[in-house]
């Protein structure tokens, strides 16, 4: 495992290298355009989960919007996501910027997605084992449904993913993914623009 390991890590590293080199004209373009039509920041960036559960900083293009309810709350998801923004979704563009991420050795290619910190105590333990790995751009969960599976499901594949991970496996889920972003499946739940928040087993 630990020789399979150093393989992926080479191949996150080298792989991650030329798609920085590649797309960081569409990055720039896009951030660029989110800028001009929001006058805001374009970059997201927040603290997720990484492997073992420790923090660590994530990198996207923004998508929505930053917007306030007069109660001080951020609006809901649905109501500050872009038109623009999600059609950087369909095509997973808003995903780019974390190619920086797998460079810096905080994420893999494919993996568990990374969450918030919140979570952490939330998990079960069969649930804490997608903690084991590092983080991906995409995994199993997603390939498998995205945004339209519970977190029960989601959590499920998560687990089958690192309990028998292989880089044959790994290859699989990287065309499949592929696929569901050229069908643009399962960007978002039926009734939401984004997953639901996690609150822990449902009862």
């Amino acid at each position: 495992m630990g020789g399979e390991f150093l393989v992926k890590r080479w191949i996150d590293f080298s792989l991650a290298l030329v798609l920085a080199l590649l797309t960081s004209p569409i990055i720039i373009v896009c951030g660029t355009i989110f800028y001009a039509l929001y006058r805001e920041k374009p970059f997201y960036i927040s603290q997720r989960a990484g492997k073992d559960g420790l923090a660590f900083t994530i990198y996207k293009l923004k998508s929505m919007r930053t917007q306030y309810g007069i109660d001080g709350h951020l609006l809901p998801d649905a109501d500050r996501l872009t038109k623009y923004g999600s059609s950087m979704r369909k095509l997973s563009i808003d995903e780019l910027p974390q190619l920086l991420n797998i460079l810096k050795g905080d994420m893999s290619f494919i993996g568990p997605r990374p969450l918030l910190l919140e979570y952490n105590p939330l998990y079960t333990e069969e649930q804490r084992k997608r903690l084991n790995v590092l983080p991906g751009m995409t995994g199993l969960a997603q390939v498998k449904g995205r945004n339209n599976l519970s977190w029960e499901e989601k959590f499920s594949f998560d687990c089958h993913y690192v309990t028998h991970q292989s880089l044959l496996l790994d290859l699989k889920i990287a065309l499949l993914t592929i696929y569901r972003i050229v069908q643009r499946d399962g960007i978002s739940e039926d009734s939401q623009a984004t997953m639901s928040k996690f609150t822990g087993l449902t009862p």
